[in-house]
C-alpha cells in the first residue's frame, strides 16, 4: 500500500515564481521576523484560492489582517509581516501580484485632455515598476538643539495606524458638521477625538525613531521614553520630523510611467494604486 502520510501530490504544490530583493535589504526587521537567505532574495509564491478570498474581505483589509495573511502565505520566509518595515510592503505586494498573475497589469484610465476624455486601457509592466523601487536613506540624523535624532522605517503594524488616523479625522469632520449636536456636546466630542488623533500621531513618530542621542552620547531607544519626549517637546521638533518623514514618503513613491491616449495621442502618467481588491482581483 502507498504510504498515505506523505501526500503523493506534494510535488505538484505551488512553487516559487519569482525571487524578491527587499528594498530594505533585510534591515529593520526584528530578530526572528525574517528568514533571509545568504543571497538576500526572498522566494515569492503565487496566491492560493484561500488568499484570493481573503484579499476580498473588507473588514480584514481595513485592519491589515488580510494583507499580513497573504504576505506570509506567499512569502513564507517572512515570519511576521506585521513587523516588516513599511518600505518593503509595496515591493512585496507587487511581487506577489507578478507571481500570481504575471508581470503585465491592465489599467483603465481617462485621458486628461479636456477635449478628449477618452477611456483608455493600458498594460503596465509591474516588473519595471518593481525594479525602480528604492529605499530612502535613513542614515543621516536630524540634529536639533544638541540632540541627534536617528529615524527608521515604521513597521507595517505602525503604518497601518494611518487607517485609524483617517477614521479619527473623518469623525472630527462628522462632529463639526453635525447640526443635531448642541454646542457643548459637539465641543466635548471634538476634543475627545482630537486628543486621540494627537496621541496616534505622536506614537507613529516615536515608532519611526530608532534613537535620540543626547549631548553626552547617551542613545535613548525606549519607545515610552521617545513618546514622552515627543509629547513634551517644542513643536518645532515635530514639524522637522514630519518633514523628514514626508521626504522619505516622496522618495518611496512608485514610478509613474507615461502612456499615450489612443484617441488623441496625449501623453500622461499613470500610477499603481493599492486598492487591494482591484489590484489583486482583476487579473483572473
Amino acid at each position: 500500500m502507498q504510504n498515505q502520510s506523505t501526500n503523493p501530490l506534494a510535488k505538484h504544490f505551488r512553487q516559487p515564481s519569482i525571487y524578491l530583493t527587499l528594498p530594505s535589504g533585510g534591515n529593520y526587521w526584528p530578530l526572528g521576523s525574517l528568514d533571509l537567505p545568504l543571497n538576500g532574495q526572498i522566494a515569492v509564491y503565487p496566491m492560493t484560492t484561500r488568499d484570493e478570498i481573503t484579499i476580498r474581505t473588507p473588514d480584514a483589509l481595513l485592519n491589515g489582517e488580510s494583507v499580513v495573511s497573504i504576505i506570509q502565505s506567499c512569502c513564507p520566509q517572512m515570519k511576521d509581516a506585521w513587523k516588516m518595515p513599511s518600505i518593503d510592503v509595496d515591493a512585496t505586494l507587487i511581487a506577489i501580484r507578478i507571481a500570481s498573475y504575471g508581470q503585465m497589469m491592465d489599467i483603465d484610465t481617462i485621458c486628461p485632455n479636456e477635449s478628449c476624455k477618452h477611456e483608455n486601457n493600458h498594460q503596465l509592466d509591474l516588473s519595471a515598476v518593481l525594479d525602480q523601487i528604492r529605499a530612502p536613506n535613513y542614515n543621516a540624523t536630524v540634529d536639533m538643539n544638541g540632540l541627534k535624532i536617528k529615524l527608521k522605517p515604521q513597521s507595517y503594524f505602525e503604518a497601518n495606524k494611518i487607517n485609524m488616523t483617517q477614521f479619527e479625522e473623518n469623525r472630527l469632520m462628522e462632529i463639526a458638521n453635525n447640526e443635531e449636536m448642541n454646542k457643548e456636546e459637539k465641543l466635548s466630542k471634538f476634543n475627545e477625538h482630537m486628543q486621540r488623533l494627537v496621541t496616534i500621531n505622536i506614537e507613529m513618530i516615536a515608532a519611526g525613531t530608532e534613537y535620540i542621542e543626547t549631548e553626552d552620547g547617551t542613545q535613548v531607544s525606549n519607545f515610552d521614553h521617545l513618546k514622552e519626549f515627543y509629547d513634551n517637546a517644542d513643536n518645532k521638533f515635530i514639524r522637522v520630523i514630519r518633514d523628514r518623514f514626508e521626504m522619505f514618503a516622496k522618495n518611496m513613491e512608485l514610478p509613474k510611467p507615461n502612456v499615450v491616449c489612443e484617441e488623441c495621442s496625449t501623453q500622461y502618467p499613470i500610477a499603481v494604486e493599492f486598492d487591494y481588491t482591484r489590484f489583486f482581483g482583476d487579473a483572473s
